[in-house]
């Protein structure tokens, strides 16, 4: 691995926009990973730092490659705390996601799995998030539907929003302290030998699926410009993705001239909404879309939450506790832990598919028990900002590796300060909550389309000629459905005679991937069967085409600022779960010998949780 400056200067690398045609052409001068000839090598890897324009292209590119998923959940959020017509509390909330998925992606690279991986919102929380605002306890007073009843500035409206967002707040924060042991305590690994992709298949597949009737009453309110959101995302994503755009460029070698830039591959999902955006806005100055909010078409309109932006602040700094004291409600706290459980299978899945893209040795078991345990503080740091959910690894990012082939976590870092900066910036948020209500509708379609088929492919390692597998997806998925749909209609015949008992009860069996992810869980471990027919072997097993390492060494997992080398000389450090450990100054926990299968074994427990996505890289 190259020391972290690595070798291409400003002066030796053409400014090319087309990052993939750029790293072709220029090969892997000044490249730790040069030793390697292999189409899929990364030109940076994991500890190179590119130049810095380079860096901060990159950067926002990842910012944009992540904008749906953090855009969306506030938003479908806001509709359970009853915000549906504050769009000045929905912009903050925004904000307030931008920052503090800033601000653990820079505590994730440094001092978690070390990877270049960004931080953000999971839906595997807002699903229980919904179910338990959907209880007839936190349902919305009628009166909060109504914009005209609506005063968004009167102490019972903000009583009404803040109580059911601080309940949020606390019962993720409680709900992260198991993630916070499960990580640092290193059972992470113990954990993942009963996770299969029977298990995360249908618990995946059902977060996308429940929000279909909260994506529904979205598209529906107008449906043309809802299928022309769609189908402009579709065409720029899937057919137009290969077609370079040619933009002007310049370098010291070439001067002032054209280079090509993979626009519609780089950002699809924002430059479908910024056309139906500006389709809306020209059929709103032409009043083609009708003014009065009773008539069908009147949410497409883009002057519906106008005034926002001149009431937003420039200059915003969210903090812990802005939304007063967070609460725990025992029902919430149940309701989080089942999906950060989910939240913790995926990100394991996530640092195997970031650490072979980036040119990175699979990651051994401190390192990943440290990024889980760090996931685990950022979603406690997340409820505490009050962003109303959690924290966990984007999948999408980690694809957005492999397409432009820079894997410097230097990247990642200058992401993360982006981040922080657009959480800063009042305005920015002000800006997407007057997204019209059909545009989000269309992305949501994609979207969670797209996350339902990720949860599904964990299948292709299983044998699904086995009646035994089909058996088990199906009833989880089938009974995952039924079940929340029937104790959603009859609330009242689940009663034990305690209320406590009957919230938790209601929410976990009212949560989709809960129930899912449970019977896949139970049966997948229970049923006979094979490792081979289950789809374990499968993960365990390491593709040589994969296999692009550039080193073998793990010393990219060390801590930072020499911390390691501090430690290395304190025998106690081996008993720590989290903490890399080295016997010797030339030894990296114990012999080179030894520490080759302590790293192969660390792989192999935890590579069984499968690169499951929050949401496909479109």
């Amino acid at each position: 691995m190259a020391s972290g400056k690595g070798s291409k200067g400003p002066n030796d690398l053409e400014f090319d926009m087309d990052v993939n045609d750029q790293q072709r052409g220029e090969g892997t001068r000044g490249s730790s990973c040069d030793s390697e000839e292999h189409r899929n090598k990364p030109t940076y890897c994991v500890t190179d730092v590119p130049p810095w324009y380079l860096c901060m292209f990159l950067a926002i590119q990842h910012y944009l490659t992540s904008f749906g998923a953090m855009t969306s959940i506030p938003l479908i959020l806001s509709e359970g705390l009853c915000l549906q017509h504050d769009s000045l509390t929905q912009s903050q909330l925004l904000n307030t996601t931008f920052f503090a998925s800033g601000l653990i992606t820079l505590l994730q690279v440094t001092f978690g799995v070390r990877l270049p991986i960004l931080q953000g919102g999971t839906f595997a929380l807002l699903t229980p998030s919904m179910a338990m605002l959907s209880m007839p306890e936190w349902r919305c007073p009628a009166w909060t539907q109504n914009a005209s009843l609506v005063n968004t500035s009167s102490p019972l409206f903000i009583e009404v929003w803040q109580t059911r967002i601080r309940t949020l707040q606390g019962s993720i924060m409680a709900a992260s302290l198991l993630q916070i042991l499960v990580g640092f305590s290193g059972l992470i690994g113990f954990l993942m030998r009963f996770v299969g992709p029977l298990t995360i298949a249908p618990t995946v597949s059902l977060i996308g699926l429940s929000l279909y009737d909260s994506v529904g009453a979205k598209v529906g309110s107008h449906w043309g410009i809802s299928a022309m959101t769609t189908v402009l995302i579709i065409l720029f994503s899937q057919y137009l993705r290969r077609i370079p755009v040619p933009v002007p460029a310049y370098s010291r070698a070439k001067r002032l001239h054209t280079s090509k830039l993979y626009i519609f591959q780089i950002m699809p999902i924002l430059l479908g909404i910024a056309l139906s955006w500006f389709v809306c806005y020209l059929l709103t100055i032409t009043d083609v879309l009708p003014s009065d909010p009773a008539q069908y078409g009147h949410l497409a309109r883009t002057d519906v939450k106008g005034d926002v932006l001149s009431r937003a602040p420039w200059f915003t700094l969210p903090y812990p506790g802005q939304w007063g004291m967070p609460a725990v409600s025992l029902a919430g706290v149940f309701g989080m832990m089942a999906g950060i459980v989910c939240s913790m299978a995926e990100s394991v899945g996530d640092y195997h598919a970031c650490a072979r893209l980036s040119g990175a040795p699979p990651p051994p078991k401190h390192a990943i028990s440290r990024g889980v345990g760090v996931e685990g503080l950022g979603s406690l740091l997340a409820g505490a900002f009050g962003t109303g959910n959690g924290t966990t690894s984007f999948s999408e990012n980690v694809a957005a590796l492999g397409i432009t082939k820079v894997g410097s976590r230097a990247v990642i870092l200058a992401s993360g300060v982006f981040m922080v900066l657009m959480g800063m910036l009042g305005k920015i948020g002000a800006v997407f909550t007057t997204i019209p209500t059909p545009v989000m509708g269309g992305m949501f379609l994609i979207m969670f389309g797209v996350i339902t088929a990720a949860g599904v492919s964990n299948l292709q390692s299983t044998d699904m000629n086995s009646s035994r597998n089909i058996f088990v997806f199906g009833f989880s998925m089938f009974s995952a459905l039924v079940i929340p749909n029937f104790i959603m209609k009859n609330p009242d015949l689940l009663q034990t005679g305690v209320k406590e008992v009957d919230q938790v009860l209601r929410i976990l069996l009212t949560t989709n991937m809960f129930v899912g992810g449970v019977l896949g869980f139970f049966l997948d471990n229970t049923i006979p069967g094979t490792k081979r027919e289950r789809g374990l072997l499968a993960w365990v097993k390491m593709d040589p085409e994969d296999s692009i390492y550039a080193a073998g060494t793990e010393e990219v997992y060390d801590l930072p600022f020499g911390i390691t080398s501090r430690l290395s000389s304190r025998s106690w450090v081996r008993y720590v779960p989290f903490c890399p450990w080295k016997e010797g100054p030339g030894s990296r926990d114990g012999s080179e010998d030894q520490d080759a299968p302590r790293g192969r074994r660390g792989s192999e427990e935890t590579l069984r949780s499968t690169g499951v996505t929050d949401e496909l890289a479109l």
